[in-house]
């Protein structure tokens, strides 16, 4: 059964897909699993404008790091480092 906020269970998606696709293209839809959240079931349009808002950054190392960000890398730390040095009694 269908709560207030669009949740269903996956014993109502077997019984009513039809209804719950029809009311995944308006919102997204939550499927439950043991009433543990499990799934969401939304439209195209909000899946493709998700994926485009993704964080694309990715993951590197100090050898992959450009040379201009490596340089700020080092003056950040070396600055750092003097001040610490510097509020040290």
């Amino acid at each position: 059964m269908a709560k207030a906020d669009g949740t269903y269970s996956t014993s109502d998606l077997s019984r009513k897909s039809g209804d719950i696709i029809a009311e995944a293209m308006r919102h997204p839809v939550i499927i439950t699993q043991r009433n543990k959240p499990r799934l969401v079931l939304l439209n195209i349009e909000d899946y493709r404008r998700l994926r485009g808002s993704a964080d694309r950054r990715a993951a590197g190392t100090i050898d992959t790091m450009p040379e201009n960000l490596l340089s700020e890398f080092e003056d950040a730390v070396e600055a750092y480092a003097e001040s610490d040095e510097a509020s040290r009694p």
